[in-house]
């Protein structure tokens, strides 16, 4: 990706915490360790807008994880509301429709400084063909994936988040201009934890993946930075 000039600027490290303190404390410790925060739905239920100024102020980028999912103006004005935070990355579930994600991206043409990029949710990493069945999903999670991905382009998104293990499908089908986020990365010294579908950072960037979203082999870690560290010389 351009402006990528070292191995840990892939790496957006995910502050699932409603310890505003501690997320803070992370931010700091690891800026340029990492080339990102992720924060989510979790802290910012917490603590708002307000607790994302306290993160942010460590000056990495933002990836913005909220998941908007609804109809096409709710959506493009919790994107306008967004961007008073500079997000480098916002994103939508790409199961909400074209609609939507249309008006997703045309609302985040509205920036006046850099325009984040707006990018799907296609199937999380946590669910299995089983978990997608017994919503009415009618197919292999791949295809499913594949779908979306096609969607997403065709609707003016940047990218979509996916499991490294569509990577390799996904850049067939939607090309090398579309960036692919991955979460689900464990290194091999690392506990899976809840997710079902995952693989090593090497493994990822190998197969594709621009960006990479890695939480507790991080996080839960005894020494964080260590940890990044370890993480991004795999990587290089």
């Amino acid at each position: 990706m351009v402006g990528i000039e070292h191995a840990w600027q892939r790496i957006f490290v995910a502050l699932d915490t409603t310890d505003v303190g501690r997320a803070v404390e992370l931010a700091h410790g690891l800026k340029g360790a990492v080339g990102g925060v992720k924060l989510g739905k979790e802290f910012f239920t917490a603590h708002g807008p307000e607790g994302v100024h306290r993160v942010i102020e460590c000056g990495m980028p933002l990836f913005l994880d909220l998941k908007y999912h609804d109809i096409p103006n709710t959506v493009a004005g919790a994107i306008r509301a967004s961007l008073a935070l500079n997000p480098f990355i916002v994103n939508v579930h790409a199961g909400g429709g074209r609609r939507m994600m249309e008006a997703a991206a045309k609302a985040a043409d509205e920036a006046t400084g850099k325009r984040p990029s707006v990018i799907g949710v296609t199937v999380l990493t946590s669910m299995t063909r089983v978990d997608m069945a017994e919503v009415g999903i009618d197919e292999e999670p791949l295809e499913h994936v594949l779908r979306l991905g096609r969607l997403a382009k065709s609707s003016g998104l940047d990218g979509v988040v996916c499991s490294a293990k569509e990577v390799v499908a996904l850049r067939g089908s939607v090309g090398r201009d579309f960036m692919l986020v991955v979460p689900g990365i464990r290194p091999e010294w690392a506990s899976a934890d809840d997710q079902r579908r995952v693989v090593t950072p090497k493994d990822a960037i190998d197969l594709g993946a621009d960006y990479l979203v890695i939480g507790r082999p991080i996080t839960g870690h005894k020494d964080p930075t260590e940890a990044a560290r370890l993480i991004a010389e795999e990587l290089a």
